[in-house]
C-alpha cells in the first residue's frame, strides 16, 4: 500500500529539461555577431507590444518594466513579489508533462488490471502517500531547474531574461539556498517513505539533472549527450517507471504488453524531438556563449523542418500500430487522434517564421503542448 504513489517519484526523471549551459562569457566578436544576426534584427523589427505578448505567452513575463517593478518590490520587502519569483524559479511548466504522464500511466495500469477495484483502493492510506510523492517531485524539479539557472545566469540574460536569477528578482545566494534545500529534502523524503528502487530512480534523475548543468561534465554542452539524456529519461524511463510502480503498488505482476511497448516507443521518440527543438529559442545566446547545439550547427529552419518531419513519422508509426494490432488498440484514438494531432502540427509549422524569435518560441511551445 505504501508504494501506490511511487509513480509520482518516478516522474522526477522527467525534470532534466533545463536551459542551455553557459560558463564562458561571450567575446566581443561573438557579441558583435549576435547584435548583427538576422534573428536579432527580426526581433527588433517586430513591434514591442506584439513581441512581449508572444514571449509572455510562451513562458514568463518578458516585460522589462514589469520586471523592474518586481525587483523594486522585492528590495522593498514585498512577500508577494518574493513568492512570485520563487514560483517562477521552479518553472512549474516543466512538471506538467510529468504529472500528465503519471496520471495517464496510472489509468493505463488500472484499465489493464481487471482484478483491481476502486472499492479496494484504500485511499485513506494511498492518497497521503501520493501527496508526499508529489512534494518530492516538486522539490526534485526545483533542484534541477534551479541549479541550471544559477550556472546559466549569463546566457539566460540573453535567452530567458524573465527568469528570476537572470532578471535580478532572485539573488544568487537565495537561489543557492532554494536549490540546496530542495536537493536535500527531496531525496530524504523518498528515502524515508518509498522503496529503495524508487530512491535509486529518483537519484538517477537528480544526478542527470545536476551534471546537465554543473561543470566539469556539463552534458548540455554536447548536443548528442544532452539529447540522449533527455530522450532516455523523459521518454523511456518515465513511462516504464510509472507503469512498473503502479503495477507493483496494486500487487499485479509486471509484463510487457503491446500498449506499454507502444507508449515507451512513442514517448521516447517524442522526447528526442523535444531534446532537439528546445534549443531553437536559445540560438542567439548559445552562439554568443559558444554553446554547440544542433540548432546552432545546422540552423533553425532545417532543424524546425527536420523535427516536424520526425514528429510526423512518429504519428504515422502510431497510426500504423493501431491498424496492424487492432486487437490491442482502439482505432479511433490511435488512427483518428494521431491523424488530428499530425494535422495540428502541420498547421502550426505553416505559421512558423524561422527568422522571428517570437515565432520560434511560440512554435516550440506548440510542440511541447502536443
Amino acid at each position: 500500500m505504501q508504494r501506490f504513489s511511487t509513480l509520482l517519484c518516478c516522474a522526477l526523471l522527467l525534470a532534466t529539461r533545463t536551459n542551455a549551459l553557459s560558463i564562458p562569457r561571450p567575446t566581443s566578436g561573438s557579441a558583435l555577431r549576435l547584435s548583427c544576426s538576422p534573428l536579432k534584427q527580426s526581433h527588433e523589427n517586430v513591434s514591442s507590444k506584439r513581441s512581449l505578448t508572444h514571449l509572455a505567452a510562451v513562458e514568463g513575463d518578458f516585460d522589462p518594466e514589469a520586471l523592474s517593478k518586481s525587483v523594486e518590490s522585492i528590495k522593498a520587502g514585498s512577500v508577494k513579489a518574493r513568492l512570485r519569483a520563487l514560483y517562477k524559479f521552479t518553472r512549474p511548466h516543466t512538471i506538467r508533462g510529468t504529472v500528465l504522464a503519471s496520471i495517464a500511466g496510472t489509468v493505463r495500469v488500472l484499465v489493464d488490471t481487471p482484478t483491481f477495484t476502486l472499492a479496494d483502493a484504500q485511499w485513506s492510506v494511498r492518497l497521503p502517500k501520493a501527496i508526499i510523492g508529489m512534494v518530492a517531485l516538486l522539490l526534485g524539479n526545483a533542484f534541477i531547474v534551479g541549479i541550471n539557472q544559477i550556472f546559466d545566469e549569463g546566457i539566460d540574460k540573453l535567452n530567458k531574461p524573465f527568469l528570476p536569477v537572470a532578471s535580478g528578482e532572485m539573488s544568487t545566494r537565495f537561489a543557492w539556498a532554494a536549490v540546496l534545500t530542495s536537493g536535500i529534502v527531496g531525496p530524504l523524503i523518498v528515502k524515508s517513505f518509498f522503496p529503495a528502487v524508487l530512491f535509486k530512480l529518483y537519484m538517477a534523475g537528480w544526478t542527470l539533472g545536476a551534471i546537465y548543468s554543473i561543470p566539469p561534465i556539463r552534458t548540455k554542452q554536447n548536443p548528442i549527450l544532452a539529447g540522449l539524456t533527455i530522450a532516455t529519461v523523459r521518454g523511456f524511463l518515465l513511462n516504464f517507471g510509472v507503469y512498473y510502480a503502479v503495477k507493483d503498488a496494486i500487487g499485479a505482476p509486471f509484463s510487457w504488453s503491446p500498449k506499454v511497448s507502444f507508449i515507451a516507443r512513442f514517448m521516447t521518440a517524442f522526447a528526442t524531438c523535444i531534446a532537439v527543438t528546445k534549443d531553437l529559442p536559445d540560438i542567439e545566446g548559445d552562439k554568443a556563449f559558444k554553446i554547440e547545439t544542433f540548432a546552432t550547427r545546422v540552423g533553425v529552419p532545417k532543424i524546425a523542418k527536420g523535427a516536424t518531419g520526425f514528429l510526423l513519422l512518429n504519428y504515422a508509426h502510431a497510426i500504423v500500430t493501431g491498424v496492424v494490432n487492432r486487437s490491442a488498440f482502439n482505432l479511433l484514438p490511435m488512427v483518428g487522434g494521431h491523424a488530428a494531432l499530425a494535422a495540428i502540427l502541420l498547421f502550426r509549422f505553416s505559421q512558423l517564421d524561422p527568422e522571428s524569435m517570437p515565432s520560434i518560441k511560440t512554435y516550440y511551445k506548440y510542440i511541447w503542448d502536443l
